[in-house]
């Protein structure tokens, strides 16, 4: 039997609000750095450093999920032709015919 995906809920926002807080961040930077000095400089190098390991762990993270989600959709399509197989060559032929159709009228 097909199981639906596993969906993470939250995942583009929360990817999207580390890139908008890494880009205020690497501005915020930018622009005061001329202005900082000593130890200022070193904690917002700091911030900055764990700013981008952060966007890249959420990153890398998000892509090991999509990757697992594509492996089990891959798993569930095989499974499924295995056991319909005539559904699944109806299901190519109705496919090609529209895709024939739609580029038949240009």
């Amino acid at each position: 039997m097909i199981e639906k995906i596993p969906t993470q809920s939250g995942t583009r926002d929360q990817l999207l609000s580390d890139l908008k807080s890494f880009v205020q961040d690497a501005e915020a930077w930018l622009r005061n750095s001329g202005q900082l000095t000593g130890d200022e400089l070193k904690a917002a190098k700091a911030k900055f450093e764990r700013t981008v390991v952060k966007a890249k762990d959420d990153i890398i993270r998000i892509e090991e999920a999509a990757v697992e989600k594509a492996k089990v959709a891959y798993k569930a399509t095989d499974e499924y032709v295995h056991e319909n197989p005539w559904q699944a060559v109806g299901v190519g032929i109705a496919v090609g015919a529209l895709i024939g159709l739609l580029l038949g009228r240009k």
